[in-house]
């Protein structure tokens, strides 16, 4: 299991490619107050189901002051079939070989249909605008896991 982050930690930068094939870095971002969750792959009904949630929400984050990004180890063209087809707009990045996601703590030991492997966890990372973590939440459930998130940023 990777070092996984806690609030007041500094997020570890990237550089990676979005579902366009434009290199975004984390530094790049600075300045605005962000939402990063790291999913296992597009396409699967559970990722699904959180993107088209946080989609469904969007605004919501907005209106709070935060930008979603969602990163997993898909590939770009991937994530573009992924966020045409489910009509996403904020950034999808790309990250092969997980190396963004074993620095923020989202791979690990996890248990899919009763079968235990070392894998991409689901996690969500609430980041202010200097990149300092917020709150960091790791094997997130789908289920009720965005709305949750925005009345845990309203209290």
């Amino acid at each position: 299991m990777t070092h996984r982050l806690s609030p007041g930690d500094s997020a570890p930068d990237f550089t990676l490619t979005d579902a366009r094939g434009e290199q975004v870095s984390l530094a790049d971002l600075r300045g605005q107050r962000s939402v990063v969750y790291f999913y296992p792959k597009a396409f699967t009904p559970g990722c699904t189901t959180e993107a088209c949630d946080f989609r469904d929400n969007e605004t919501r984050f907005a209106e709070r002051g935060y930008r979603i990004l969602g990163i997993s180890a898909d590939s770009p063209e991937t994530l573009q079939d992924f966020a045409r087809e489910h009509d996403l707009a904020f950034p999808l990045l790309s990250d092969p070989g997980s190396r963004a996601a074993q620095a923020w703590g989202a791979w690990g030991e996890r248990t899919i249909n009763g079968e235990t492997s070392v894998g991409p966890v689901r996690t969500t990372i609430i980041l202010e605008d200097d990149g300092t973590v917020l709150s960091a939440d790791y094997g997130v459930a789908v289920p009720d896991h965005v709305v949750n998130l925005i009345g845990a940023l309203d209290s």
